[in-house]
């Protein structure tokens, strides 16, 4: 049997791998982010390279990073890619303190005795930053 950098895969084999629809992969490609080598018919074949370059979009995306930004930080090129990159950093940052301030009022949630959460003393402290710009 012969290895996957020998024999690449076919659009539809990375799709399904990635659980992806074949035309996501197609418009990676039209944006600039994939360039899949061409067989003799004209057909994507996907090697090594353009299967790590799919893991990183994915997880990138799921991140919250746009594909504009996946661009950047995939052309080592780009001028302005540690701005971008600095940008999602302070996004992680900012998110990431969201879901901490969210799992803590969900924690107190769980155990609080108020039926109604909304009239509980601590959990209403835990949203007035938010309360503060009405």
């Amino acid at each position: 049997m012969k290895s996957s950098v020998q024999n690449p895969w076919s659009v539809g084999e990375v799709a399904g791998k990635f659980d992806l629809p074949t035309n996501v992969l197609r418009h990676w490609e039209s944006v600039g982010l994939l360039t899949p080598a061409r067989d003799a018919a004209g057909r994507r074949r996907y090697g090594q390279d353009e299967v790590v370059r799919i893991a990183v979009i994915q997880r990138s995306k799921a991140a919250g990073m746009t594909l504009d930004q996946i661009g950047v930080m995939l052309d080592d090129g780009a001028a302005e890619r540690h701005q971008v990159l600095q940008r999602h950093l302070d996004d992680l940052d900012s998110r990431m303190e969201e879901m901490r301030r969210s799992r803590e009022m969900t924690e107190h949630a769980m155990g609080c005795r108020s039926h109604d959460i909304a009239t509980c003393p601590r959990f209403r402290a835990s949203v007035a930053d938010v309360l503060a710009r009405l």
